[in-house]
Parts: structure tokens; C-alpha cells; sequence
């Protein structure tokens, strides 16, 4: 007999209760899971303490600290606190550290590798996401040395007290005026030949760097150096110095620019100075709205006697025009030129430097083989006036081309109003020394193998590609 409609009618209320309580427990669960994953990502998000502070003290405090170069000291949570939102958008978009160069061609191994990981990236992009805690104070790593104003890169990367300082006078640069190029000499006080491993060039106090836009110190160089270099002693054929050496009898020692660092020239290579040689400076000083006392200094890291190297490192400025000292940039538009090249001797290339002025925007440069073929070698696709970062090829990473290769520089400049370094989008710009006009050198240290030097470096290249292959 069918159950009385009463009967169902109880019995559905039953079973809706019994849905409505199981409902409300599920709802009451899911919201203890919801509040605990939520506690659980709250924990586990980045604190300033132990995540963010040592990735700083690795990769950023070198400049920001206080009385140094940087507009912000970044050694407290208290100092970095405020610029969270700062630091993410620099970071995320790689303008800071300042490393340029592009990730993905050309080679990617570097002695000087200031970059941050992607890991750091999203490790600081994480934590400013999640309100940028401090965390537990006891978390925070030792607090790294403070280096003194004005400190060299190279003391601070590890290496030591330079052997040898040479410091240059000082020119008294007006608040306002026209750029200055200043052009004193200095003694290079040995009384034995000497072979250079390191050098490293800074303005002679900490508000010169904000006159002083580069310099260069030339080699003049003794008559015993140039009968070496001319007769090819401990660097190969004489064919390998450029005219202009030869000729002026003054090789660049090393070329500085805002915001460099030092050249580390490859084991087995270097720099010799003589007794009696001479230091010629070339600076380029501009007006930054006070008078300012401003010079430069070399510093000099030596081989151990009875260690001196068998080669020796010329710095090379490789053009990126096609006509040295012809550029027409037209007002408000972007524009590109190229320069090449052709190397005489087998060549192993050990950096690169892009230089521009205010305008510069990108600079590739790539070698074009005798096969035909052709390779990138770098690419600074976001370059900063402000940072005339020197990328130092890993040993085992620097290009060696043979000779007849052709290095071709290529070079786009922005001069529209999108880029915040530029004066005057409605200026016509050409080549020049001044900071307001432009040009577009590859600044790269080279050194000249010997045809059997070249295949062996040819053959060791080889073999770290075989053992770094996947295996199968």
C-alpha cells in the first residue's frame, strides 16, 4: 500500500535537512581550508628579513648604501621599506642591477655577472605582492662591510688592493659652461718592466662622478715598448696593433665610462709598462650645476714576478658606423647605422662595452665568418647612458674568430621624446665628443692567436660542447 502523502511530504523535509546540514558543514570546511591555505600562503610569502635582504647585500648595496652613488641607501628594511614599489618595477623589467645584455644570444657567461636570477626576481616581486612583510628580525643575515666613499670595484669583487694607483691633476669645472675635455700627463712610477693583470679607472672623488663622463688613459709608451710591440715580443705578429698605435706611440691602458667597472684581462695576458713611461689622460668633463673639483685615477693589479704572461690584451674601439665620424640622427625619429670590420689576425675577443651618448638605444655586435656563416656576439638591447656596463667574458666562454672575419657593429639610436635621456627630440644630432652629440664604439680587449693557437681554441670549444650535450 503507497505511503500517505504526509508521509513523504516528512520524509522529504528529512532528507532536505539532511542536504541543508551537510551543505552548511561542507560550506563551514571549505572555509577553514580557504582561511588555512590562506594563512599557509601568508607565511610562506617572502619576508624582508630572510629572502630579500641577502639577494640586496649580494646584488645591491655595492651602490646603494649611504654617501654612495646610488639615490637610495637599501641596507634596512627601514631605508627600502618605502621604495618596495620601486624596487619591483626596476627589478622585474631588469634596468637594476644594471646588466643589459640580452639573455638569449650571444654568449651568456660572464666573470662580472652582476645580474639578478629569475628566481631573485620573482622572490622580490613576490614579496612586494604580498605587502613587503619584514619578518623575523633575527632572520636577517650579517650586515655586510660598508665600503669606504669612492671604493674600487675590484677591492670590492674580491680581488684585492691594487698594486699601483696613478692619479691625474684636477680640473676645476665651472657649474655652468661648455663641456671640457681636460688632457693632463702623469708618471708611471716603476724602475722595472712590469705586466698588468687588471685596471681599473675612477674620478678622483665622489662628486667628479657627476662631471666626469670618461676617461680614457693612453700608454705612452717607451722606446724599448714600441720596439716590442713592433717586432711582435710576447703578442704576436706586429700586424695586429692598429696604425693609429704605432703611429702615436700611445695604446689605451684602459677607457672609463659612467658607470663602469674594471678590465680583467684573460689568464696568460696583460698589459706591459716600462720604466720611464708616461700616462697621456683624455677626460671628458661636463657641467652638472656646481663647480667641482674633478680628476681621474688608474688603478693597476700586477702579475707576481716570474709570472708574466705570454700575450698581450689591446683594447680596441670597433666603430659602428660606416664612415668614422659621419652621423645624421634626424630630429624625433629612431635611427640605425653600422660599422665593419675585417680582423687581420686570429682574434679572441674577451669583452664587450657598448658606448653611446643621451640617444643611444641598442648595439649588436655580430661576426660574419669567411665561410659565409655569421654568429652574434652580444646585444645590449636597453642601454643606459647612466650605466657603461663592461660585460668580461667567462675564460671559457670568450669567442675566438679566425682571421679575414668581419665584426660588424650595428647601432639604433632613439631621439624621440620616448626616451628620458634625451635633451631635445627636435635637435638634429651628429658625431662628436660632446655629451650632446653621439657616436657608437664597441670597446672590446682582444688578443692574437698564432694559427695553432686558434685550432686549439677551436678544438677545446668543441669538446665543452660534446661533454656539456645531453647524453642519450
Amino acid at each position: 500500500m503507497a505511503k500517505s502523502a504526509y508521509l513523504l511530504v516528512g520524509e522529504a523535509r528529512m532528507i532536505g535537512q539532511g542536504v541543508r546540514q551537510r551543505s552548511v558543514l561542507a560550506a563551514t570546511l571549505g572555509g577553514v581550508i580557504l582561511i588555512a591555505a590562506s594563512a599557509s600562503a601568508q607565511s610562506a610569502a617572502p619576508t624582508f628579513a630572510k629572502d630579500v635582504a641577502p639577494i640586496l647585500q649580494k646584488k645591491c648595496q655595492e651602490c646603494h648604501q649611504p654617501n654612495s652613488i646610488a639615490p637610495m641607501s637599501l641596507i634596512t628594511f627601514a631605508e627600502s621599506r618605502p621604495w618596495a614599489r620601486s624596487i619591483k618595477t626596476r627589478v622585474a623589467s631588469r634596468q637594476m642591477p644594471p646588466w643589459h645584455i640580452d639573455q638569449t644570444v650571444g654568449v651568456q657567461k660572464f666573470k662580472n655577472d652582476m645580474s639578478l636570477s629569475q628566481k631573485e626576481i620573482d622572490t622580490i616581486v613576490a614579496w612586494v605582492d604580498a605587502g613587503a612583510p619584514q619578518g623575523d628580525p633575527k632572520d636577517m643575515p650579517a650586515a655586510r662591510k660598508i665600503s669606504s666613499d669612492n671604493e674600487w670595484k675590484g677591492v670590492q669583487d674580491g680581488f684585492g688592493q691594487p698594486d699601483l694607483v696613478i692619479r691625474s691633476s684636477e680640473y676645476k669645472m665651472p657649474a655652468t659652461g661648455q663641456d671640457v675635455w681636460y688632457r693632463p700627463m702623469s708618471e708611471i712610477p716603476i724602475t722595472e718592466p712590469r705586466w698588468v693583470k687588471m685596471v681599473e679607472i675612477r674620478p678622483t672623488n665622489l662628486k667628479a662622478r657627476k662631471v666626469l663622463h670618461h676617461s680614457i688613459a693612453y700608454q705612452v709608451l717607451s722606446a724599448e715598448n714600441v720596439a716590442s710591440v713592433n717586432t711582435g715580443t710576447a703578442n704576436g705578429p706586429a700586424a695586429a696593433q692598429t696604425p693609429e698605435d704605432l703611429v702615436n706611440r700611445r695604446p689605451q691602458l684602459m677607457e672609463w665610462a659612467i658607470g663602469k667597472g674594471y678590465d680583467l684581462f684573460t689568464p696568460g695576458t696583460g698589459k706591459m709598462i716600462m720604466p720611464g713611461e708616461k700616462l697621456s689622460w683624455d677626460q671628458h668633463l661636463h657641467p652638472s650645476g656646481e663647480e667641482v673639483d674633478a680628476g681621474s685615477e688608474i688603478a693597476l693589479w700586477l702579475y707576481p714576478k716570474g709570472q708574466e704572461p705570454a700575450k698581450r690584451s689591446y683594447l680596441i674601439g670597433f666603430t659602428g658606423l660606416k664612415r668614422r665620424g659621419f652621423l645624421d640622427i634626424a630630429p624625433n625619429s629612431i635611427s640605425h647605422t653600422e660599422g665593419f670590420t675585417v680582423l687581420k689576425e686570429n682574434t679572441m675577443i674577451t669583452n664587450f662595452q657598448p658606448h653611446f651618448h643621451l640617444r643611444g638605444k641598442a648595439m649588436e655586435v655580430r661576426a660574419i665568418l669567411p665561410d659565409g656563416s655569421s654568429e652574434v656576439v652580444s646585444y645590449v638591447g636597453k642601454f643606459n647612458f647612466n650605466w657603461m656596463t663592461n660585460y668580461i667574458y667567462a675564460d671559457d666562454a670568450a669567442p675566438v674568430f679566425p682571421k679575414g672575419t668581419i665584426i660588424q657593429v650595428s647601432a639604433w639610436y632613439d631621439n624621440t621624446k620616448a626616451n628620458p635621456n634625451n635633451p631635445d627630440p627636435d635637435q638634429w644630432v651628429g658625431y662628436g665628443d660632446r655629451t650632446v652629440d653621439e657616436m657608437a664604439h664597441a670597446w672590446m680587449n682582444v688578443v692574437y692567436l698564432t694559427d695553432a693557437e686558434y685550432q686549439a681554441a677551436v678544438d677545446a670549444k668543441k669538446a665543452r660542447q660534446t661533454s656539456d650535450s645531453p647524453r642519450q
